[in-house]
């Protein structure tokens, strides 16, 4: 049933399945991402201040090393200035959460291009199959054989459709995923401010 559709659709489906692909891969990577750079915050910081509290900065940065994610970053970008004051210390943070932030919201952008832009394509597919019906109109008259006509139907039938079943989904995982980056950034801002407050009151 899909490959005859497929085949009603003409070239304008093949972009739009090519679409529908990217957006599957762009969705399952930053899914894996995500799932890979989101730790237990409250775990790692509790455990980078005990090492602090003992004066062990060495263990302290080789922990934000064995970490991965943003969070921990942030907090090894405020020890290695911890003994630069207040300041220094929230300056290195903002600057660090300058630099994840991008990382995190890296490829939503095509994303959500492909969700607003599939039923467009969609609807180009449906305007050159109206096309293609009212080509074979002028030639064959109205006695055009319904097999001829049918294929423009088709075409523009399909299309659409498949633009809008492109789009939904596509849209849907987008928001998903920028809940998921808030979630993460959240996290940073809470970690951030806490990491600040451990080395500002002499936790190092």
């Amino acid at each position: 049933m899909i490959p005859e559709l497929v085949s009603y659709g003409g070239t304008t489906i093949w972009l739009l399945l090519i679409m529908g692909a990217v957006a599957i891969g762009v969705f399952v990577e930053r899914l894996v991402y995500y799932h890979r750079e989101n730790i237990n915050s409250v775990d790692f910081l509790n455990g980078v201040r005990t090492v602090l509290k003992r004066g062990n900065v060495v263990e302290a940065l080789s922990i934000c090393d064995a970490t991965p994610g943003p969070v921990a970053r942030l907090v090894k970008a405020a020890i290695l200035v911890r003994d630069r004051g207040r300041e220094q210390i929230r300056e290195a943070l903002n600057v660090a959460g300058l630099v994840e932030v991008p990382r995190l919201e890296e490829k939503l952008g095509l994303l959500a291009t492909i969700a607003q832009i599939a039923p467009i394509v969609g609807l180009l597919g449906t305007v050159l199959g109206m096309i293609q019906l009212f080509q074979v109109l002028q030639i064959t008259g109205v006695a055009a054989p319904p097999g001829a006509l049918a294929e423009g139907v088709w075409k523009a039938l399909v299309c659409s459709g498949a633009g809008l079943a492109i789009a939904a989904p596509s849209y849907a995982a987008y928001n998903y995923l920028v809940s998921r980056v808030r979630t993460i950034v959240l996290d940073m801002e809470k970690t951030a401010a806490e990491i600040l407050n451990i080395l500002a009151e002499g936790g190092a």
